[in-house]
């Protein structure tokens, strides 16, 4: 008893440590191979000059501007409204109501539908009902409601890991509810909360079925959020399966959208760590 045991034991070891380094593996060949097919001939003016012959020459810079903005509008919509929900659910509402139980179903739901769904939406009521028509702000919006059940999810999880000593120590010192979020559960729930904004801004700007039906195809530089404006995911796509010989710039491509997950990745946690040591409040959940 006691061999099979040991036995299985490590053979249980074996498989925790294996799981992780395949997964580790798997990800270290995607991206080595994105970056040896696409870092050979990336330069400046890759990043800055206009795509041409439908992308096969140029570079790619109206399309990273509508990127930006893309992500930008979303984050601007999202990341309140996915705070102020997570605080009605964590610190208005009884967990165990009927209406918290409702609202969490419904965003798991949401969490795992399709892109292309909340594509179909977007267009049918940010581009037809709103208005807006193909654009960058039809764009942001859609993108919105797809990462804010993960945002409000995030967020909210992140609130209730905050010990309930620090409510009832603001409580007994007379701060008002309003005040207690926003001195005390707020900053101990920021790293959590940061978390969910990494999470969102890479769906954000890997999504390609969403925008393909609110932002639009077209690659020129957009003089507002209302023009139509083509995200670095769709030019991918389109390079890759539309454009005889796009091969290398849609590589070319995925080398700069890897570049500004890690950038924004790491700018993000730098200030995660920044303010943990300004404020003193404990980085970890």
């Amino acid at each position: 008893m006691i061999r099979g045991t040991r036995s299985s034991f490590d053979w249980h070891v074996i498989l925790v440590y294996m799981a992780p380094a395949i997964v580790a593996a798997m990800c270290a060949w995607i991206v080595g191979d994105i970056v040896q097919h696409g870092i050979g001939k990336l330069s400046w003016s890759f990043l800055v000059d206009p795509p041409l012959r439908s992308g096969r020459q140029g570079g790619i810079g109206p399309i990273l501007l509508s990127t930006l903005l893309i992500v930008s509008i979303c984050l601007a919509v999202a990341l309140p409204v996915a705070v102020g929900a997570a605080l009605l659910l964590s610190e208005f509402i009884p967990r165990r109501s009927r209406a918290a139980r409702a609202v969490r179903l419904s965003l798991d739901v949401l969490a795992g539908m399709p892109s292309v769904v909340f594509g179909l939406f977007g267009s049918a009521f940010f581009c037809g009902f709103l208005g807006f028509g193909f654009s960058i702000l039809a764009g942001g919006l859609t993108l919105a409601c797809m990462v804010l059940p993960v945002m409000i999810r995030t967020a909210e999880e992140a609130l209730r890991c905050v010990p309930n000593a620090y409510r009832l120590g603001a409580s007994a010192l007379g701060m008002t509810r309003t005040r207690a979020i926003l001195t005390i559960l707020l900053p101990m729930a920021r790293p959590g909360i940061i978390v969910g904004i990494l999470l969102s801004v890479g769906r954000a700007m890997a999504e390609t079925a969403a925008l393909v039906f609110t932002s639009g195809y077209v690659d020129r530089t957009p003089s507002s959020v209302l023009d139509s404006g083509r995200a670095l995911s769709v030019h991918i796509f389109d390079l890759a399966l539309n454009v005889p010989g796009g091969d290398a710039p849609a590589y070319r491509a995925s080398v700069v959208l890897l570049g500004l997950l890690l950038l924004i990745n790491g700018v993000m946690l730098c200030m995660s760590i920044l303010l943990k040591r300004l404020t003193g409040v404990s980085a970890s959940t």
